[in-house]
């Protein structure tokens, strides 16, 4: 049994109403769940706010309340901790009830608005292969080692990142790669955790919705970096305009990271082609199965990582030449017509515009790009007309539609994407609202060699319409359907 006192180690408590030293089962933030002897976490979120709940947590058995404004009613036999932010509570609570699992393996946080779960992604490839136990805290995948986890949210909840930690330790994994998001900072999902180092990839327009300011949106993936201890080490993209600026006020060893600026890990571009790239990192030449210009940023990425945590220069170099693409990011398949299909969840302005930058420097020109793109709804609407301008401007066909239009109309959001597409383009640009159709429009304008770009879900194999996810992947609909008509 947890006495409550130990979980309550380093919490900013403002005033406590009964004992600490009550015994306590476990921590919950949801009401439904809760049973006797356990602690209610009162978090108050954008729909719901979990002071009104806490009557109901009572009568489900929870003998301790944390909360930020006490009930009006306060039952005796209860203790009610207030404290000035739930979030930052409970953050600081999960790791002190699962015994700080982040401090007993090196944790590595990665965050920026693009290329997150392809460096994570690849640095647990890459410690795999070295024979190290490995942990993953991605968008696509939770990994402990080798057993696998489904995950919705790109940062978990801090009791969840706690709870797989805490197997991690179990099971002596020894490196741990996670991405850092920017709701997950904001809401202190990775406050308490003890982060080895900290990659920033880069900055674009995305979140919006959330956090209402692109400087609010950079302020918050900052925070991750002020958040560091001095003994880890804090490694920025020195070519993004906001690499520098996230390291500004950090306590940790700083590094940088580029192509075009010098700086302490350089990589050049030697040759691009659909097969891969040819590299030169620091000097040394290596190949790697990877498309594009932004895919050797995060290689290079991955390459620093490895180096700073210790790597032998030559087992970094030819591991780094063995990964593998991370599904559903810039995924290429041959279709056995000679059509070349890129599956990419590019969904934001800038990651749509860089896989069509590289599509269109590895293409000679004579073959169509034919991009099919939709933007998700209940999300950044600011978006959607400059993902139309991108689209209608660096492909030679564009057919809009949905994405993951959510509770939104998907017509509507078609209309807001439509806006941003230049007079010029218009010409070349079709709206097809079901996406399976429009996947299917692109396959039959496609001619051997043409390019179909298909963007936004990536890896996801769902799509949501009105609450109702239904099965939706990509890749397989477009294997399907070229295949269907190559009969």
């Amino acid at each position: 049994m947890i006495v409550l006192k130990d979980i309550l180690y380093k919490v900013a408590i403002e005033s406590v109403k009964g004992s600490t030293a009550v015994d306590i089962k476990k921590i919950h933030f949801d009401s439904r769940l809760i049973s006797a002897q356990d602690v209610f976490v009162a978090i108050k979120g954008e729909t719901a706010d979990g002071h009104a709940f806490i009557e109901a947590a009572v009568a489900n058995g929870a003998n301790v309340v944390v909360c930020e404004e006490l009930p009006s009613e306060v039952i005796p036999e209860v203790s009610y901790i207030q404290v000035k932010d739930c979030r930052e509570a409970l953050a600081v609570m999960a790791s002190n009830y699962y015994d700080n699992p982040s401090a007993n393996l090196k944790l590595i946080g990665v965050t920026g608005t693009n290329g997150k779960t392809t460096v994570t992604s690849l640095l647990y490839q890459m410690f795999k292969t070295l024979g190290y136990k490995v942990g993953l805290i991605s968008t696509v995948v939770i990994k402990v080692d080798d057993k696998d986890y489904p995950t919705k949210l790109t940062t978990p909840d801090s009791l969840t990142i706690n709870s797989y930690l805490k197997e991690m330790n179990e099971v002596g994994v020894e490196f741990c790669f996670m991405e850092v998001s920017s709701h997950g900072i904001a809401q202190h999902r990775t406050l308490g955790l003890n982060f080895e180092g900290g990659v920033f990839t880069n900055l674009s327009q995305d979140h919006l919705d959330y956090h209402k300011t692109f400087a609010k949106y950079r302020d918050v993936k900052k925070r991750f970096f002020d958040q560091l201890s001095k003994k880890g080490f804090a490694l920025t993209n020195v070519d993004d305009k906001n690499g520098n600026y996230m390291l500004q006020n950090t306590k940790a060893k700083t590094f940088g990271y580029g192509v075009k600026n010098l700086t302490d890990y350089k990589v050049k571009i030697l040759e691009k082609s659909f097969s891969g790239l040819k590299l030169n990192i620091n000097g040394t030449e290596v190949w790697s199965r990877f498309i594009g210009d932004f895919n050797a940023y995060n290689l290079l990425a991955v390459y620093a990582v490895a180096d700073l945590l210790e790597v032998k220069d030559i087992e970094n170099l030819q591991n780094l030449s063995q990964l593998k693409p991370v599904e559903g990011r810039y995924q290429h398949h041959m279709s056995s017509t000679g059509i070349h299909v890129i599956v990419d969840y590019a969904h934001t302005p800038d990651a749509l515009q860089n896989v069509l930058q590289t599509t269109n420097d590895i293409r000679s020109r004579s073959e169509e790009l034919i991009t099919v793109v939709g933007c998700g709804g209940d999300r950044d609407t600011t978006k959607r007309p400059l993902m139309g301008k991108i689209a209608g401007n660096l492909s030679t066909k564009v057919i809009l539609t949905s994405d993951n239009p959510r509770t939104e109309d998907p017509d509507s959001i078609i209309k807001d994407i439509e806006k941003g597409v230049e007079p010029q383009d218009v010409s070349k640009t079709l709206s097809i609202t079901s996406r399976q159709q429009a996947i299917k429009t692109a396959c039959i304008l496609a001619q051997q060699r043409d390019i179909i770009l298909i963007a936004g879900k990536g890896h996801e194999t769902y799509q949501e319409i009105n609450g109702i996810r239904s099965d939706f992947d990509d890749l397989k609909i477009v294997k399907e359907l070229l295949d269907q008509l190559n009969k």
